[in-house]
């Protein structure tokens, strides 16, 4: 009888370990195709930006009138936009989506190339890069549970976010300067946490083995990083840009 005991724990535990490395098998997968996601998205919004923002007679008809403002704000209204259709789309359509909200990105940010030289926005890219992957390395790899963040970190994004529109009219420098510091900060931080969150909501849905949802939250966690990358990118810009 104790040896069949034994032989029992013995399958548990190899059975165990067959799906543990079944799910770091899924995760890695999972983690490659929100990195590649985002990266296309990355790449989407460079584009569209370059092609609009070395286009000075563009530039001017787009931000010198009233059809900035739709510019501007259209990213934010797409993105409440998603949160509210996400659930009835499926994970295709929730990625064609997120393609299509990185070229508007890129209109939206093209101005940059008008009011920035080009070695500056090359730079800023390159640093926001080099900080981008240590923290979500960080986020990705640390025992630390840092899930308390996020509620701090969201009232910080509406904060700066409510911030940086009312400056749009008092035009101050010194509340820029620190908007941009904050800025920098707390998405930092949500680089961090949105990693982790990304991978512990892997984990804990992945024995459920919905392919369609799988495929619809690596969208969902490509947009949260796109997002850290891009406003820590602005944000840096903004801090260390050289003006044309």
């Amino acid at each position: 009888m104790a040896e069949f005991d034994t032989m029992r724990d013995m399958g548990r535990t190899a059975g165990a370990g067959v799906r543990t490395a079944q799910i770091d098998e899924g995760l890695r997968a999972h983690m490659s195709k929100v990195y590649g996601t985002m990266s296309v998205g990355l790449l989407l919004t460079a584009a569209v930006a370059w092609a609009i923002g070395t286009n000075d007679a563009l530039v001017m008809q787009i931000f010198a009138t009233p059809l900035r403002w739709v510019v501007m704000f259209a990213p934010l209204i797409m993105i409440f936009a998603f949160g509210a259709m996400v659930n009835r789309m499926s994970a295709a359509a929730a990625q064609v989506f997120f393609y299509g909200f990185s070229a508007v990105m890129g209109l939206s940010i093209s101005w940059i190339f008008a009011a920035y030289t080009d070695f500056s926005i090359a730079q800023t890219f390159l640093v926001t890069a080099i900080a981008f992957a240590g923290l979500s390395l960080w986020g990705y790899t640390t025992k630390k549970d840092i899930s308390g963040w996020g509620s701090f970190l969201i009232m910080g994004v509406i904060g700066i976010l409510v911030a940086s529109i009312i400056n749009i009219w008092l035009q101050s420098p010194g509340m820029m300067f620190a908007i941009s510091i904050l800025g920098v900060l707390i998405f930092a931080g949500l680089t961090a946490y949105d990693t982790q969150n990304i991978k512990n909501t892997y984990i804990a849905h992945a024995a459920h083995g919905d392919q369609e949802w799988l495929g619809k939250a690596a969208v969902m966690g490509a947009l949260s990083l796109y997002l850290d990358f891009i406003n820590m990118f602005m944000f840096l810009l903004s801090l260390m840009g050289g003006r044309e």
